[in-house]
């Protein structure tokens, strides 16, 4: 038997096959950290969509963005202080 033969113990080799380029794929954009813990999280919650196909996007967005929307509204939410006046 030639060495190059599939045999008892040498298993049959599957070609590789191309990627599929309609598979969902990590867009490698960079999420930069904001310095808050709770945007933070959501932030790296869009890393989802990485591995899902684009009907699964949606979701993983609305997430994202009720989240962020709520984490503002908090920050209305917070009593006023007056020693943090933004005017001139």
């Amino acid at each position: 038997m030639s060495d190059s033969m599939p045999g008892p113990d040498r298993p049959v080799q599957e070609p590789e096959q191309a990627p599929d380029p309609a598979a969902p794929a990590p867009l490698g954009v960079p999420r930069m950290p904001t310095g808050n813990a709770e945007v933070d999280a959501l932030l790296e919650r869009l890393a989802d969509a990485d591995h899902l196909a684009a009907d699964g996007h949606l979701e993983v967005y609305e997430d994202v963005h009720r989240g962020l929307r709520d984490a503002l509204t908090a920050l209305d939410a917070r009593p006023h202080d007056p020693s943090h006046n933004h005017r001139s």
